[in-house]
């Protein structure tokens, strides 16, 4: 990491109110409501306009919410249908003609390594591969999904291709051979339905998950979130800051079936907890969390139900919405062991989530475990934001248009923030009050 100097004196280019830290959704969100509220400001973007969209996600990815509920809420998009799913390239189109719209000053192929303040003035100091820039207010817009995640279970020399999900991009890339797809959230049930439809023999590995509808009574889930209230949850289930989510948008859509999933081949294991010897070790874990997926399925259809019967709605009723295929064998009889060498198994696909990695902001940005400090996007370090966080204010702010109502609430604390600095009373010596003479009033 190369230093910052100590002077605050940069060009005037790159001399701004406020600095936002990536181009993504949160990043294009936030310089949404900066440009309302007269901030003066830059995006810089380390690659292009939603990056990750483009070049860290597989090749059939699409959104995991219709077109008409995944936007932002100033433009639909231009070439997705309403109730279809828009292509992961639909996505990052979107959100590259959506900053155009507005004119986002984005500043893409700039990274920055680090933010620190400046000593004895306002402000901080961006050492950047452009360079150094200065900002009164810096918000990470990095989002959550930053460093993939793979468990220390397998070492790098286990004689099989390890990637993450985010370096997957399609079947024929992965070595012939059977594969092991670690993770049952909407990441691996895609990605092991994909490899096992190109023919491969896939096991995939579930942990504990919720497991919405897709649709049930003529009405996506999303919706049926949105009616009875679950977006604007503030607090996560169980308490986690993030619940996996085992729902697709893939081929128009539908409920994710473990138990169909293992009718067209997936062999389904537990929790993959252990490697020796070229021997994986799962957990007898399956039927657990594949019951655990159920009852919050079966909540969420009882809770539909009684909203429509509650407020009169005239929906189909669906009662095999409720019905369930046979358990496959594996439910029964849990597969412990895994000989990867016995199996065929040449590669396994982590779909295991991301880590953040803030190191880069000042010192007090982040608690003790590196997390960020934070209400609702506002950091315990003065001047500095966050946003695109799961959970930052409700359940609903990892989504695009979730991001985009927390990137408001960003905003105006900014524009508050900015207001109080800039006051300067009009007669010095005009009187100001005491402790005592409040009580005299």
């Amino acid at each position: 990491m190369s230093s910052i100097p100590q002077t605050s004196t940069v060009p005037d280019d790159r001399d701004v109110e406020v600095i936002v830290v990536g181009a993504g959704q949160a990043g294009v969100a936030m310089s949404e409501h900066l440009t309302r509220a007269g901030l003066r400001h830059l995006v810089l973007e380390r690659g292009r306009i939603a990056e990750r969209w483009r070049s860290e996600r597989w090749d059939s990815l699409v959104a995991n919410g219709p077109a008409w509920h995944d936007r932002f809420p100033g433009m639909e998009f231009s070439d997705v249908a309403p109730d279809e799913f828009a292509t992961k390239d639909q996505v990052a189109e979107y959100m590259r003609a959506y900053a155009e719209k507005f004119a986002a000053p984005v500043r893409c192929g700039v990274e920055v390594h680090s933010v620190r303040r400046i000593a004895g003035e306002p402000g901080f100091l961006l050492d950047t591969s452009d360079g150094v820039y200065r900002a009164r207010y810096v918000v990470a817009a990095t989002g959550a999904f930053q460093t993939p995640v793979i468990p220390p279970v397998l070492p790098a020399d286990a004689d099989v291709v390890q990637v993450h999900s985010s370096g997957y991009r399609r079947p024929d890339l992965l070595p012939a051979g059977a594969t092991l797809v670690v993770g049952a959230g909407s990441s691996g049930v895609q990605i092991a339905a994909e490899l096992q439809r190109s023919g491969r023999q896939v096991y995939l590995s579930v942990g504990p998950h919720d497991r919405p509808p897709r649709r049930y009574r003529g009405r996506d889930f999303v919706w049926w979130l949105g009616v009875l209230d679950k977006w604007d949850a503030a607090t996560p289930p169980r308490g986690a800051d993030h619940v996996t989510i085992a729902v697709s948008g893939a081929d128009g859509g539908h409920t994710v079936d473990f138990r169909s999933l293992a009718a067209a081949g997936v062999t389904l294991v537990g929790r993959t907890n252990a490697y020796r010897d070229g021997i994986v070790q799962f957990g007898d874990d399956l039927a657990r969390n594949i019951a655990a997926g159920d009852a919050n399925y079966l909540d969420l259809l009882d809770e539909a139900d009684a909203y429509a019967e509650r407020i009169g709605l005239d929906l189909p009723e669906e009662p095999d919405a409720r019905q369930f295929g046979p358990d496959p064998d594996e439910m029964r009889h849990p597969l412990r062991t895994l000989d990867l060498r016995e199996a065929g198994v040449t590669s396994v696909v982590w779909a295991t989530g991301f880590a953040s990695d803030y190191r880069w902001l000042p010192d007090g940005a982040v608690d003790d475990d590196g997390r960020p400090a934070h209400r609702r996007g506002v950091s315990a370090e003065p001047g500095i934001y966050y946003l695109g966080l799961p959970w930052q204010s409700r359940r609903g702010s990892s989504f695009i248009w979730g991001v985009w109502h927390d990137a408001k609430h960003v905003s105006d604390h900014i524009a508050v923030q900015r207001m109080y600095a800039d006051y300067r009373p009009t007669d010095e010596t005009a009187f100001t009050p005491s402790f005592d003479s409040e009580i005299a009033r």
